[in-house]
C-alpha cells in the first residue's frame, strides 16, 4: 500500500495583487514542490479582517481574490494538483480556533514582533483582539489539512513557531493528533522594495507585481535606489547592500554575468544604467511567460470560481475528519454534527 503524502499548507492574504517578494519568499517553492507534496493553499480573507475590517477594504476582497488567483495559476500552481481554496469557505477553521485560543497565553502573543509592525503599518492606535490572536488562527489553518510543512516569507517565520507550539500542546493534553509542522523560508527571505528602504509591500509603492507589463518592470526598475555615494559611472560602488544587485542575486540565473557586474561597479567600469537594464531583461525572462499565461486564464469565464469551489470542497473535507479526531480526543465527539 502506497504511503500517504506529506501536505504543505500556506497562501496569502487577499490584499491586492502579488509581487516578487511573494515570489521568492515563497511561490517559487509551492511551484517546486507540489508534485511531491499533497498541497493546500489558502486564500485567507478572513486574515484581512484583522487590519482591515472597514466596509471599503471588504468590498475590495472580491476582486483581490479573483488576482491572486489568476497569480497563483500564472506561475505554475495546478489545481489539478493542489487545493487553492478560500478560507472562510471552511467553516471547521472557526471551531479549531476556539479551541486553540484556550492553549496559549496573551503574554506569548505579545511577544510576536510581526504583531506590533502590522498594527504599525495598518496605523491601529491599539492593538485589536483579533490582531493579537492572528497567529493562533494561522494555526487552524496550518493544522485542519495536517500540514507537515509550511513554506512562508521570514515575517511568518513566528507564526509559524506559535502553530508548532499549539500542536505540542494539544497532543500533550489530549494524545497525539498533529504532526508538529515544519518551516520552510524561501531562498530569499526577505526581499527589500524598490526604494531600498523597507521589504516590498503593497501599500508602500515599492513593489513590482507578477503581472505588472514589460514597460512598467522596467520603469520601477529604473527608479530603484542604488548607491548614493556613487554620482558617476566612474566612481566605484558599494555592492553589498544595493537593493540592485540583490535583485540580480535572486532573479538574474546568470551568474557569470552578475560577478562580472559586481567586479566592475566596484572598481567603477559600469553605470547604473547597464546594471539595471541587465537586471530588466533577466526580470523580463522571468515575468512574460508568467504574463502570458495570465492572460490567457482571464479569458476562461468562472475559472477562479471552479478553482475554488473545488479547492474548498476538498479542504472541507479535510477539516471535517480532523475536527472528528480532536472532538474524539477532547472528548468533545459526542457533539459532533458532522
Amino acid at each position: 500500500m502506497q504511503a500517504r503524502r506529506k501536505r504543505i499548507l500556506t497562501g496569502d492574504r487577499p490584499t491586492g495583487r502579488l509581487h516578487l517578494g511573494h515570489y521568492v519568499g515563497s511561490l517559487a517553492n509551492r511551484v517546486r514542490l507540489q508534485k511531491e507534496y499533497e498541497c493546500f493553499f489558502i486564500v485567507a480573507d478572513l486574515h484581512t479582517l484583522t487590519t482591515r475590517p472597514e466596509k471599503p477594504d471588504l468590498l475590495a476582497i472580491e476582486e483581490n481574490v479573483r488576482q491572486m488567483v489568476l497569480d497563483y495559476l500564472a506561475v505554475g500552481i495546478d489545481p489539478q494538483r493542489s487545493a487553492i481554496f478560500l478560507q472562510s469557505a471552511v467553516p471547521e477553521t472557526f471551531e479549531l480556533n476556539l479551541y486553540f485560543q484556550m492553549l496559549i497565553s496573551v503574554p506569548r502573543l505579545e511577544r510576536v514582533p510581526s504583531l506590533k509592525e502590522m498594527a504599525s503599518a495598518a496605523h491601529l492606535e491599539a492593538m485589536p483582539y483579533g490582531l493579537l490572536g492572528y497567529p493562533v488562527l494561522q494555526a487552524a489553518d496550518i493544522l485542519l489539512p495536517r500540514a507537515h510543512l509550511v513554506p512562508v516569507g521570514k515575517d511568518n517565520e513566528a507564526h509559524v513557531e506559535v502553530a508548532r507550539e499549539i500542536a505540542r500542546r494539544f497532543n500533550h493534553l489530549y494524545g497525539e493528533t498533529f504532526p508538529i509542522p515544519d518551516l520552510l523560508l524561501g531562498e530569499v527571505p526577505t526581499l527589500v522594495g524598490i526604494d531600498g528602504q523597507a521589504k516590498m509591500s503593497n501599500s508602500l509603492d515599492n513593489a513590482i507585481f507578477l503581472s505588472d507589463p514589460a514597460e512598467v518592470v522596467a520603469a520601477r526598475v529604473r527608479r530603484m535606489y542604488t548607491d548614493p555615494q556613487r554620482v558617476r559611472a566612474d566612481i566605484p560602488g558599494r555592492v553589498e547592500g544595493n537593493p540592485v544587485f540583490q535583485y540580480h542575486e535572486a532573479f538574474n540565473p546568470d551568474r557569470d554575468e552578475v560577478e562580472d557586474l559586481k567586479a566592475r561597479y566596484r572598481s567603477g567600469t559600469v553605470g547604473d544604467v547597464e546594471v539595471k537594464g541587465r537586471l530588466i531583461e533577466a526580470l523580463e525572462a522571468l515575468l512574460q511567460p508568467m504574463r502570458q499565461r495570465r492572460a490567457e486564464l482571464e479569458r476562461e469565464h468562472g475559472l477562479v470560481e471552479r478553482v475554488l469551489s473545488a479547492g474548498s470542497e476538498r479542504a472541507r473535507h479535510e477539516a471535517q475528519a480532523t475536527m472528528r479526531e480532536v472532538r474524539r480526543a477532547m472528548g468533545l465527539y459526542q457533539l459532533a454534527r458532522t
